[in-house]
């Protein structure tokens, strides 16, 4: 719980909110950063972890599992604070977040969606063996605007 002051200024900030999900509220108070740390802690296995550098918090890294037909893939999604960016700490975190997941969970496809002003986080993803699966054309609205989805996938090797 005391994190809980790191993530609220952290997804306060717009320029970390324009990636996200419209589901993460803005603005974000302590309460819902407390709730979502409740949460997460009564999950096993572990499904979202924060992203540390040294002591200090500097991001969030997780996944949702997937339903149904679905079962067999997991959504990967993250974020890095702002002054954080350009450091290849995210490509560090999806590296060992994809390795645990395939390690921990039985899943065959890790499905991450980027909206498509996000290159750098393309580029985490390419560099840790995901591919470009598809682009969903004008598939997402995020701040009132049609964007393209970029959907990259990396599948379990056998």
């Amino acid at each position: 719980m005391e994190d809980s002051a790191s993530l609220t200024a952290y997804f306060n900030n717009i320029n970390i909110w324009n990636n996200l999900r419209d589901y993460i509220p803005h603005p974000y108070t302590a309460e819902e950063a407390e709730n979502f740390i409740g949460v997460q802690s009564e999950l096993f296995p572990t499904q979202n972890f924060a992203i540390v550098n040294e002591d200090q918090i500097v991001g969030g890294i997780g996944i949702s599992l997937q339903q149904d037909i679905y079962k067999m893939n997991v959504e990967l999604g993250y974020w890095v604070a702002e002054t954080f960016w350009g450091t290849g700490i995210g490509t560090i975190a999806v590296g060992l977040l994809t390795q645990y997941v395939f390690e921990n969970f039985a899943i065959n496809r890790i499905i991450a969606e980027v909206f498509e002003h996000n290159k750098a986080s393309m580029r985490v993803l390419e560099k840790n063996g995901f591919h470009l699966e598809t682009v969903r054309r004008k598939g997402i609205i995020k701040n009132d605007l049609l964007i393209d989805d970029y959907v990259w996938v990396k599948q379990k090797i056998y």
